[in-house]
């Protein structure tokens, strides 16, 4: 279990954020340790206490090598697996393969409007068969964590997201609020006027809501700063999502910024770049972290999540981050390997052998 300052720290890890000079001289000197700085600078860390040289990301060349030397894949899912409701090429064949050899696959996502079962509806709709146990997403991390801290259950939550934090928090034996329900409530200003909220409320969860609107910045801003002791839990802050193929959609970020702005605190987050997933499926499985790759397309937090889980890590270039984007000087993070897609494992295992 990870205490709510290492998630609050894990939650200020972005390379592009200057350390708060807020925290402590201590929580400062963690904080900077765990920047990812790459292209020949150095990068520490905070478990060894040594430094060592990340060297720019290599197109891999070899998949048969990358294949055998790990024994579970971590998969990100939009982006590596679909783009919005459309199947990437190659992916059920790449995921069969590695089946077929005996590795295990685990899909996780920082999506947090549906729930595990919900994902294995839409894996099932795409043609791919993956059980309910191999999905994580961050609704169900959002659930996870508060059952980790044994989250009071007269205690309620107040949930700024869709119907999958819901269903996951219901799952777990917690009590709710809000939701989608709380997407047409409008505030009438008169002279005065004084919003009432739950008292007993002691989690807000904020993740991607498409029903956004100012009741609800409204009403987890309250319960954060006026409930002793509420905590204020982010799925993600992804910037962007994709909800279609055909561009790119502001992502759970947005949401999280915006309570973060009139709260002025900083969520614990439990969706990826934060290690609180990866140590619940290292412990979930008995997996050792080493033998681990994390596969995504995003370098802040599919490829800063899987290193800072100690594992390799591979990009692909089929979602969020092209080539420039991961050769620009201005970029700190460098995965191990970089490819087009997961399918060019299929061709590259044949070419290496």
């Amino acid at each position: 279990m990870l205490s709510r300052v290492s998630h609050s720290m894990l939650a200020l890890t972005s390379p592009t954020k200057p350390i708060p000079t807020s925290l402590s001289s201590n929580q400062r000197s963690l904080l900077s340790k765990r920047v990812c700085v790459t292209r020949g600078r150095r990068r520490s860390s905070t478990m060894s206490g040594t430094t060592a040289i990340r060297a720019s990301a290599q197109r891999l060349e070899n998949a048969e090598k990358l294949i055998d030397s790990v024994e579970t894949f971590i998969f990100d899912c939009d982006g590596v697996i679909w783009k919005g409701d459309s199947l990437i090429d190659g992916v059920p064949e790449t995921l069969d393969m590695l089946r077929e050899k005996g590795k295990r696959l685990v899909f996780v996502t920082n999506n947090s409007t549906k729930s595990r079962k919900q994902y294995g509806k839409k894996f099932e709709t795409l043609g791919l068969s993956v059980s309910q146990e191999e999905i994580f997403a961050s609704s169900f991390a959002a659930a996870a964590y508060l059952k980790s801290i044994d989250f009071p259950k007269d205690k309620k939550v107040y949930v700024i997201g869709e119907e999958g934090i819901l269903k996951e928090l219901e799952l777990a034996g917690f009590q709710y609020l809000g939701g989608p329900a709380d997407g047409e409530k409008k505030i009438e200003l008169k002279p005065g006027f004084l919003m009432e909220h739950d008292e007993s409320v002691g989690a807000v969860v904020v993740g991607f809501d498409r029903y956004f609107n100012y009741y609800k910045i409204q009403y987890g801003t309250l319960c954060i700063r006026e409930n002793p002791g509420c905590l204020f839990i982010a799925t993600n802050r992804d910037a962007v999502t994709h909800l279609t193929a055909a561009q790119e959609w502001a992502g759970g970020g947005s949401m999280v910024g915006a309570i973060r702005g009139s709260t002025q605190k900083e969520p614990l987050v439990v969706g990826k770049p934060s290690t609180f997933m990866m140590d619940y499926l290292a412990n979930e499985f008995g997996i050792l972290k080493s033998q681990i790759c994390m596969v995504g397309d995003r370098l802040d937090t599919d490829i800063l999540f899987g290193q800072n889980g100690g594992c390799k890590t591979l990009l692909v270039l089929s979602g969020v981050t092209s080539l420039q984007m991961l050769q620009s000087p201005n970029n700190l993070i460098q995965p191990d390997f970089y490819t087009d897609r997961i399918s060019d494992m299929l061709s590259l295992k044949a070419a290496s052998v």
